[in-house]
């Protein structure tokens, strides 16, 4: 219709043009020796010439007809124009917007269910195929968010459900009696089963929040956040690692962000680096464009690293996974650093162990 509209008035605009011109060569101030008249339109005259004011009547009479003439065939031509092109604007707007009708009724149907399926239009590389495209590719993101959700709360709850198995059992089974032979390694047992859930716990919403993003942003020299965190960390190592030195090699980097977000991701990788190492290894921190933490370990195949920052995905195998970690240490530090527009990297070292490098935006 709109274009039906355009149309029209430019037809208007047209046949206005024509009539301005056709009046002006018809009315214009122009001087013609001759003037040829149809005999027909000739009143009767018998023994005299025309007189000047019959001729100029005669020609104001042709004038005017031949106006209304062209006035009404202008308006009968963009009449029939006008309708042509409404046709065949309908025909080719419907043609052209068909994908469009494709892709919303699709787009409705879409749920939870059947977000494995796909637009997948053919065509020409248009403009609507490639929002096509898009929303397929935002498809592919939100299929992957849900597939790695489900996994999420399906390891969160095992995880959630080993300590509250381990506490019911210590209090139906240890307790059943009212006077257990040894109360202080119930006690024990129950304290560190706690532990552990109250450790979850904590990883749980940690995970979230850094998922949420950041609401504010601050200066955060991640040097001396680095320093004070490997500090903490050798007068207070991780429950089950084993003896190992570390060192720090930092100099200023002033990066945007939360401060205790990142000395939580500082935190997770210096205990990872202490958890996950041999007797007698070391860790290594190290502070300048980025912050790299590396530590001597197990030897790691570079094909699971990756997998190392899913939640809940332990390495090094079940012996090392006993230590008390919850498998969320990596999977957090890839979260805050997301939140603070960061990357982070890893690689498995040839000699064992593994070399994380977290990249962060400056202010």
């Amino acid at each position: 219709m709109l274009l039906g509209v355009v149309f029209l008035l430019s037809g208007q605009t047209l046949a206005g043009s024509v009539e301005v011109v056709i009046r002006d060569a018809v009315t214009g101030q122009r001087r013609t020796n001759v003037t040829v008249l149809p005999k027909q339109a000739l009143p009767e005259v018998q023994g005299s010439a025309l007189s000047p004011a019959q001729i100029r009547t005669l020609a104001e009479d042709i004038k005017v007809d031949t106006l209304s003439e062209l006035l009404v065939a202008s308006a009968i031509a963009v009449g029939v124009m006008v309708l042509f092109a409404c046709v065949v604007g309908w025909w080719v707007a419907g043609r052209v917007l068909r994908p469009l009708h494709t892709i919303t009724s699709r787009a409705r149907g879409m749920s939870a269910g059947n977000i494995h399926e796909r637009l997948a239009l053919t065509g020409p590389d248009d403009e609507l195929r490639a929002l096509a495209d898009t929303f397929d590719d935002m498809l592919d993101r939100l299929d992957r968010a849900f597939t790695s959700q489900a996994r999420f709360v399906a390891n969160a709850s095992h995880e959630l459900r080993t300590p509250l198995a381990v506490e019911r059992a210590l209090i139906q089974v240890r307790l059943a009696d009212g006077s257990p032979d040894d109360p202080a390694a119930v006690r024990a047992e129950l304290l560190a089963a706690n532990h552990r859930l109250e450790r979850l716990l904590e990883g749980l919403l940690l995970l979230a929040r850094g998922d949420h993003g950041l609401p504010e942003r601050h200066p955060v020299d991640l040097a001396a956040v680095a320093t004070r965190v490997v500090s903490e960390a050798l007068a207070n190592p991780p429950t089950g690692a084993p003896e190992v030195r570390g060192e720090v090699r930092a100099r200023s980097l002033v990066v945007a962000g939360d401060e205790v977000l990142l000395a939580q991701l500082v935190d997770n990788l210096v205990r990872n680096a202490m958890l996950y190492n041999i007797p007698g290894g070391w860790f290594t921190v190290t502070v300048d464009d980025r912050c790299t933490v590396s530590n001597s370990g197990p030897v790691i195949s570079q094909d699971t690293v990756d997998g190392l920052f899913e939640p809940f995905r332990r390495g090094a195998g079940d012996r090392l996974a006993g230590r008390g970690g919850a498998g969320l240490g990596l999977a957090i530090v890839r979260s805050i650093a997301e939140a603070h527009d960061g990357t982070v990297t890893a690689a498995a070292r040839p000699d064992g162990g593994l070399e994380v490098a977290v990249t962060l935006p400056t202010p």
